[in-house]
């Protein structure tokens, strides 16, 4: 009962574990995959990258732990798998998890408080 009531406040622990467990796989890539990795985690955090949904940001993680560690299996140059624009990466590879992101409310309360601000609406 108790896990229940813990995982209503903070979320669900079994995406809590499984999350951690992506975060090890993801520091033990060797260089320069695991820069790389960091790096763009880094940018999808500060970008609003990921989604909200917690079964989404799982699935959204796990794929780009599988993703790094093929590429660092195979040998892949980083370069070939973020292309030249890395940001352009980033932000495809993010989109392509669709569904509310936390950055999502941020943009309605801006546009609210803007609205609120100029009071007749515009």
């Amino acid at each position: 009962m108790a896990a229940k009531w813990i995982e209503l406040v903070t979320g669900s622990l079994e995406q809590k574990k499984q999350y951690r467990q992506y975060q090890t796989r993801l520091k033990a890539l060797p260089e320069p995959y695991a820069a790389a990795a960091k790096a763009l985690q880094r940018y999808f955090m500060y970008a609003g990258g990921g989604p909200e949904d917690g079964e989404m940001l799982i699935t959204m993680t796990g794929d780009f732990t599988e993703l790094w560690e093929r590429a660092a299996a195979d040998g892949t140059p980083v370069r070939d798998v973020v292309g030249d624009d890395p940001v352009e990466f980033a932000d495809t590879f993010a989109q392509a998890y669709t569904g509310k992101r936390w950055v999502d409310k941020e943009r309605a309360r801006l546009a609210q408080a803007i609205d609120d601000a100029a009071g007749d609406g515009r």
